[in-house]
């Protein structure tokens, strides 16, 4: 049950990267400066092009690496993956649950970086300095998803070896 509020969590940010990606796309200038030294000029830029299409690299290749084993477990196609997690098993949902959510996770940290991108080249709508507070909560986030990672797998051994 929970794995499906976490797929559909991560159907959602796949969503919203792609509306935040074309959208501000459609605005970036010729060259996209991707970050600003301390005297607030463009410091490394990019053609737009180039942006996008590495934009779309990393978004695909993320999401492949990241989607690729709850998917093996879903399908069945990973036979030893499937006897340590059947279905039916809680830890088989809180498992999938979590992948498809730190997924998502990821999906939103592109998204945050692609607005991110935004406001460095569109200064007079979006200060870059409003983004402080996100370059300190994915990070954080990302480790509380890690560690919730290893809990998972610490109740399974130990409801393996109960019984």
């Amino acid at each position: 049950m929970y794995y499906r509020f976490g797929k559909a969590f991560f159907m959602v940010s796949v969503l919203i990267f792609i509306f935040f990606l074309l959208y501000f796309y459609s605005a970036l200038p010729e060259k996209v400066g991707l970050a600003i030294d301390e005297n607030g000029f463009i410091d490394r830029s990019w053609e737009k092009s180039t942006f996008f299409y590495m934009t779309v690299l990393a978004f695909v290749l993320l999401n492949a690496v990241t989607v690729f084993f709850p998917k093996s477990l879903e399908t069945k196609a990973n036979k030893k993956l499937h006897r340590v997690f059947p279905v039916g098993d809680p830890y088989r949902d809180y498992l999938l649950a979590w992948f498809y959510s730190f997924g998502a996770l990821i999906n939103v940290s592109l998204a945050v970086a692609v607005f991110y991108v935004h406001s460095i080249n569109n200064q007079e709508e979006i200060s870059a300095s409003l983004f402080n507070f996100w370059f300190y909560l994915i990070p954080a986030l990302l480790l509380v998803w890690v560690v919730g990672l290893f809990v998972l797998f610490v109740g399974k051994f130990k409801a393996v070896q109960q019984g």
